[in-house]
């Protein structure tokens, strides 16, 4: 629920674009820069705490962020212009994407590495049901009132999804004693060999992805001529495909190995970033809705065994402060892929088509390709279950001892 509220805030953006664009006259890149907001605040956010967070219980952490992203949420539901939106995205991107980082350091903790790859798909099934619920229940607020509405509903939702994390979730503090022992520096978080590889497979990650995906609503409705009600439409389909694959990703992750099972994923996604950016103006529904959903089925199943292959590059002590960086990588690189793709996509008429998404689809491709070499410079490290109350009273004496060996 943390996850599913925090990739709908993020999500819910985009498809508002082509509302956005008209209700407060933004450009084409002005609204990058509204998308962007949310990602950079992230980034420089999770840069920031990554020396602190594993000195604190996983639960304290959780429970504080995302208490700032459901306040920030609702601010952004007040925002009266451009500026002040802006400023209230980044304030909620500050705190989600922190708070993004600390639910995979839990799953990082509790899940020996052998089964992290179907607890990964578990976790990221958020994105499906994002896609599935809450984006086109997002649109159809947006429609019947104003774009202020989804945001409202967001941190209204925010509100029992913290009091059911305050009641279900372990404290976590296993790790806390070696990480005050050891009190890694920023410096050695952000430069250890094992991270540097890691944080390389982030940035191509996410670069391939928000080089297209930020643009994707608005293209559709102004390039294809899908109408709000059938972007709702494409968000169900294409969520609950993702739904369905992404547990079963997860277990042929562990079955086969992660790089390999990414390396195939990738190569599918490239042929989706360059179909979907060269749909034709009224290309008939049904096709559209292959082609986008075919798209979020590659971008998704790739995500969990590159996703459970970085988490497996640092050791417990130092997880959450690794994966705060790499969330502040992550936030970068997105920041990065949707501003350069703010140069290459522009609407040269008002309210007319976007021209060049073509382009970007072609430079998201290449970055995908090269991802597939990254992915196997990443080295994993041993896994120890944490000896904390994160250890379920009912696991098996012989799990316990295989994970610790």
């Amino acid at each position: 629920m943390v996850q599913f509220t925090h990739i709908v805030d993020f999500m819910i953006v985009m498809p508002l674009g082509p509302q956005l664009l008209k209700e407060m006259q933004l450009s084409t890149r002005e609204f990058s820069v509204v998308v962007a907001a949310y990602t950079v605040a992230a980034g420089l956010a999770s840069f920031a705490a990554a020396n602190t967070l594993d000195r604190y219980s996983r639960k304290a952490a959780l429970l504080t962020l995302y208490a700032g992203f459901g306040i920030s949420t609702f601010v952004c539901a007040l925002a009266p212009n451009f500026w002040c939106l802006v400023a209230a995205r980044a304030l909620a991107g500050a705190f989600g994407g922190v708070a993004a980082a600390i639910v995979f350091t839990v799953i990082g903790d509790v899940f020996i590495y052998e089964r992290r790859g179907f607890a990964t798909g578990i976790i990221m099934s958020a994105f499906s049901l994002a896609s599935i619920f809450g984006v086109p229940m997002g649109i159809t607020l947006a429609k019947s009132y104003s774009w202020h509405m989804p945001f409202y509903a967001l941190a209204a939702m925010s509100v029992p999804v913290w009091v059911l994390a305050a009641i279900a979730l372990p404290p976590g503090r296993g790790h806390i004693a070696e990480a005050t022992a050891r009190r890694p520096s920023l410096r050695s978080l952000a430069f250890n060999p094992r991270h540097i590889r890691a944080f390389a497979l982030t940035v191509v990650l996410v670069m391939g992805t928000f080089s297209v995906v930020p643009y994707l609503a608005t293209y559709l409705t102004l390039n294809v001529g899908l109408n709000s009600d059938q972007l709702s439409l494409m968000y169900a389909i294409g969520g609950g495909s993702t739904l369905l694959i992404m547990a079963l990703v997860g277990r042929l992750s562990d079955w086969f190995g992660k790089l390999p099972v990414y390396r195939v994923t990738a190569l599918a996604t490239v042929a989706a970033l360059v179909l979907v950016t060269r749909l034709p103006a009224g290309l008939s529904l049904p096709l559209t809705l292959l082609a986008t959903t075919f798209l979020m089925i590659t971008t998704s199943s790739r995500a969990v065994p590159a996703t459970a292959l970085i988490t497996a590059a640092s050791v417990p002590s130092e997880r959450g402060g690794f994966l705060s960086l790499n969330s502040a990588v992550q936030h970068m690189a997105s920041g990065l892929g949707v501003t350069v793709s703010g140069f290459l996509v522009t609407q040269p008429v008002k309210d007319g088509p976007l021209v060049g998404y073509d382009t970007a689809g072609v430079m998201a491709g290449s970055i995908t390709l090269l991802s597939i070499v990254v992915a196997g410079w990443v080295r994993t490290v041993p896994t120890v279950l944490p000896a904390d109350e994160l250890l379920s009273a009912d696991t098996p004496d012989a799990e316990v001892e295989m994970s610790a060996s």
